[in-house]
C-alpha cells in the first residue's frame, strides 16, 4: 500500500506539471476543502489481436469499472462528500475521485475515517505543487526589467512603494532626446536645443536618450524598463552633439552649454543633470552658482582631475561608479553595462559615470518628490550618502569599491526626519 500511494503521489505530480489530464480548478479561499480518494478498478481486457504487442499501455479502452464507481458513490454518501472530478490511472489499475468535504469536518478527520474503510487504496488531501524558478518582480511588467539589475542594487523597487517621482521636474543638459521613444511617452516636458545648425536625426541622440531612459523610463507600460524615478518630467536642454553614428562619444562647448544652463534655471526645474565633464569654465561655473544660491540641485558625473566641471564647484554633487575605488564625498551608483533606451525604440546597455549621474539624480527625485518641505542638495545628498552600507573587504592592497546608496534607506530616513519634525511643530 506504502509503494502505491509514493506511486499514486508521483502520478499526480507529473500530471500536475505535465497537464496530461484536465484537473479540477484551483479551489479559491473560500471553497471547500478537497481530498483524493482511489479505488481499485482492475480490469480484465480481452486477449489482444494475434501479432499485437500485447502492451497494457497500447490499447486506449482503459475505462472505470462498474465496481469503481459503486464504490465511490457510496463513500461521497456515507461521508458526505461530493464529487468534483474522476479519471481512472490504468498504470496503477485505481479510479482516482476528487471528493468536496460538505459537512465542515476538516479534512485530517475525513481522512482518518477513511483510513479505516476497506473499499479505499488510498485517500489524501488535494495538494499543491510550486513552480521552483525566480518568477519576475510582480511590481512591474515591463519586459525587461530583469536585466536592471541596478535598480534592486540602489533599492528602487521598495523605494517606488512609496514614491515613483512625480511632481518633481529634471532638467536634463545633454544631447538632445528622441522623445518619441515608446518607453519616454508622457516623460519629456519639453524639447529646446542650442546647438547651431539643422535638427539631427533621432539617431544622433543617443547620449541623452539614454540618459533620460535610466532617469524616466515609463513603468508598468508593458514596454521596455524601468526608469528609476519614472513619474517625472523631463526638460530636455540640448547643448551637445554626437561625434559618431553608433557611438555615445559626445561634445559642448561654453556657448552651448551656458544657453543651456541659463534655459534650465529660467524654468525653474529643482533638479539639473549634467553627465558631462570638462575644464573650469568660469561663465559656467558663475551660472553653476546662481542655480546653487536659488535651491537649484545640480548632479554631475564624476571624472579626472584634468575634467573638474561641474563637480568641482562647492554644492554640486558628484555621482561616481560603485564597481571603482571610492571618490571622496561622492554618492555612488552601478556604472557597469546599465540598460537603458537607445533612439528609435530600442535597448541597449551603457557604462560610465554619465549613467552614474543619471541614476543619482533619478534617485534624488524620488526624496524631493517624498518630501512635502524643500530640501536643500547637502541635506537631500547627506540622506543618499548615509543609506550607502559598504559590502565586503577589499582583496589585499586594492582600494574598497564605493557602496552604491540604497534609496529605500533614505526615504525611511527622510519619513522619520519628517515625522520628528512632526512632532516637534517644525515641519512648514
Amino acid at each position: 500500500m506504502r509503494t502505491l500511494a509514493r506511486a499514486l503521489l508521483a502520478w499526480l505530480a507529473a500530471l500536475s506539471a505535465g497537464g496530461a489530464l484536465a484537473a479540477p480548478a484551483a479551489p479559491t479561499a473560500a471553497a471547500l476543502p478537497r481530498i483524493v480518494v482511489a479505488f481499485a478498478n482492475e480490469q480484465h481486457a480481452p486477449p489482444p489481436p494475434a501479432g499485437s504487442s500485447g502492451s497494457r499501455y497500447a490499447g486506449g479502452g482503459y475505462a472505470v469499472g462498474q465496481s469503481a464507481q459503486q464504490q465511490a458513490r457510496r463513500v461521497a454518501s456515507r461521508y458526505a462528500l461530493h464529487e468534483v472530478a474522476s479519471w481512472p490511472i490504468q498504470a496503477l489499475s485505481i479510479h482516482c475521485v476528487v471528493f468536496e468535504i460538505t459537512d465542515g469536518r476538516s479534512v485530517a478527520t475525513v481522512l482518518a475515517a477513511l483510513s479505516h474503510d476497506g473499499s479505499v487504496v488510498l485517500a489524501q488531501p488535494l495538494q499543491e505543487f510550486h513552480s521552483l524558478t525566480s518568477g519576475a518582480d510582480a511590481r512591474y511588467n515591463d519586459p525587461l526589467y530583469d536585466l536592471q539589475t541596478n535598480l534592486a542594487v540602489l533599492g528602487i523597487p521598495r523605494a517606488h512603494e512609496r514614491t515613483q517621482g512625480a511632481g518633481v521636474r529634471v532638467a536634463l543638459i545633454d544631447t538632445g532626446v528622441d522623445a518619441a521613444h515608446p518607453d519616454l511617452t508622457g516623460r519629456i516636458a519639453r524639447v529646446r536645443s542650442f546647438v547651431p545648425g539643422p535638427a539631427p536625426p533621432a539617431t544622433a541622440l543617443r547620449h541623452g536618450t539614454a540618459m533620460a531612459g535610466v532617469i524616466a523610463a515609463v513603468a508598468n507600460n508593458h514596454i521596455g524598463i524601468v526608469g528609476v524615478a519614472p513619474e517625472v518630467r523631463i526638460e530636455v536642454f540640448a547643448a551637445c552633439w554626437q561625434l559618431e553614428a553608433a557611438s555615445d562619444a559626445a561634445t559642448c562647448n561654453t556657448f552651448t552649454l551656458a544657453q543651456a544652463l541659463a534655459a534650465a534655471l529660467a524654468s525653474g526645474a529643482p533638479l539639473v543633470n549634467l553627465s558631462i565633464g570638462g575644464p573650469a569654465d568660469p561663465l559656467l561655473a558663475a551660472l553653476v552658482q546662481n542655480g546653487l544660491k536659488h535651491g537649484v540641485v545640480f548632479v554631475g558625473a564624476a571624472a579626472g582631475a584634468d575634467a573638474p566641471f561641474p563637480t568641482a564647484i562647492p554644492g554640486v554633487i558628484t555621482a561616481s561608479a560603485s564597481e571603482q575605488p571610492a571618490v571622496p564625498r561622492a554618492l555612488a551608483a552601478p556604472a557597469e553595462h546599465i540598460l537603458t533606451l537607445r533612439p528609435n525604440g530600442e535597448y541597449d546597455f551603457a557604462s560610465g559615470t554619465s549613467v552614474a549621474a543619471a541614476e543619482i539624480t533619478g534617485a534624488l527625485a524620488l526624496l524631493i518628490s517624498a518630501s512635502p518641505t524643500r530640501l536643500g542638495a547637502d541635506t537631500l545628498a547627506a540622506l543618499l550618502r548615509d543609506s550607502a552600507t559598504p559590502g565586503g573587504a577589499a582583496p589585499a592592497g586594492a582600494a574598497a569599491d564605493a557602496p552604491p546608496v540604497d534609496v529605500s534607506v533614505a526615504l525611511a530616513r527622510l519619513s522619520a526626519r519628517l515625522g520628528a519634525a512632526a512632532s516637534a511643530g517644525t515641519l512648514r
